[in-house]
């Protein structure tokens, strides 16, 4: 049998015996729409904007670790080489996430030039379960920061009472407070809503952290009877005037792959796929929070 894999970083075995010919396909050449980036660039200002409360180095791969809050801040990065075999990095891996009482995950992307599906393949390989698939969208700043004025959108650097109460994930803990607040320099935004929620709960609310030329986009919540007010965008549209204002020129977000509606306003606003990422859990582990 032979491992092939796709370009979606799925493998699939197929019959030596029914294969006639084949090749490896290179990755695809670069998008002509959005900002030009490396994966490699993304990945770490991606890292940068979500960040976990500690970390240690194997090799060139990043271990992370908070307290279980998001797969992104509780995943190992493997941006290069972990100066081991892979079993062995892999068995590192599962020890240092298993002294903190966490489920090892590695996080990979495919689908971009420098992406990691052999790395994939390799993963699943050896038994490790992809858990979750999104994707990482770039645009351009300046389009988003246009879209609206005067919406009443209130910006503070720290994510109040008010603010969590729309934060889809509840109970949040110091550690995750932590590492919302983390990144090189952070905004919150809020729509100030009714009082049906609850007093002071915002009818939407969105996260956005400036880094160098990068803005990322997260947390981007309606409150589900103010949805398609044009609310989302407000928001967004407010980050992005304040994130270019200290120099911002380009924005990134990540989208899951079945949320038709989120997909369709960031299409609307200029951005496109760049590539998808996945975590992959150690085999037999129990998941973690998303």
């Amino acid at each position: 049998m032979l491992l092939i894999t796709r370009k979606s970083g799925e493998s699939v075995r197929v019959a030596e015996s029914d294969l006639v010919a084949g090749k490896v396909v290179p990755a695809a050449p670069a998008r002509r729409r959005g900002p030009a980036a490396s994966y490699e660039e993304l990945a770490r200002v991606a890292a940068r904007a979500w960040p976990p409360v500690e970390s240690e180095r194997l090799g060139a791969w990043e271990l992370r670790a908070a307290g279980g809050f998001t797969r992104r801040a509780n995943s190992a990065l493997p941006l290069g080489d972990p100066g081991l075999p892979l079993d062995e990095a892999l068995t590192a891996v599962r020890r240092w996430y298993g002294e903190r009482g966490l489920p090892a995950y590695v996080q990979t992307a495919t689908g971009a030039a420098g992406t990691q599906e052999p790395l994939c393949a390799e993963l699943e390989r050896r038994g490790w379960v992809r858990e979750v698939t999104a994707e990482v969208w770039t645009g351009g700043l300046a389009p988003v920061a246009d879209l609206a004025e005067g919406t009443g959108v209130v910006l503070s650097r720290e994510a109040d009472e008010a603010w969590l109460a729309r934060y889809q994930r509840k109970g949040v803990s110091d550690v995750a407070l932590r590492v919302l607040g983390g990144g090189p320099s952070v905004w919150f935004a809020a729509v100030p809503g009714s009082d049906a929620d609850g007093p002071g709960v915002p009818a939407a609310i969105g996260r956005c952290v400036v880094d160098g030329r990068w803005a990322s986009f997260a947390a981007v919540e309606v409150d589900p009877a103010q949805r398609r007010r044009g609310l989302a965008t407000a928001v967004m549209a407010a980050l992005a005037r304040r994130a270019l204002d200290e120099g911002a020129s380009a924005a990134w977000l990540q989208v899951e792959t079945d949320n038709a509606g989120a997909r369709a306003l960031y299409a609307g606003m200029g951005f496109a796929a760049h590539h998808a990422y996945h975590h992959y859990r150690e085999p037999g582990a129990t998941g973690t929070d998303r």
